[in-house]
């Protein structure tokens, strides 16, 4: 493996799921302003995602539509057959 190009700046961080709530810590290199107590009662940097393994249909079944940007309307509206 090369030498050097790895970051050392590991540190824990939170991730929360921001579709279900769900949280987890893991370690992480991405900055972040935003903390949050985590279950051991320490102060965590939080990184909040969209989608995480605990909502993403792959992962969990379920056929569940995670709409966020109005993805879904917009695909709607453009192909949308008119009633005639």
């Amino acid at each position: 493996m090369k030498q050097g190009i790895h970051p050392e700046n590991y540190r824990f961080v939170v991730f929360k799921d921001m579709s279900n709530g769900d949280s987890f810590l893991s370690k992480s290199t991405t900055p972040t302003r935003e903390t949050i107590t985590w279950e051991d009662g320490n102060e965590y940097p939080l990184i909040k995602l969209e989608i995480s393994n605990t909502s993403h249909p792959f992962y969990t079944g379920k056929n569940v539509l995670v709409d966020t940007a109005g993805r879904i309307d917009k695909f709607n509206k453009r192909y949308k057959k008119d009633a005639k």
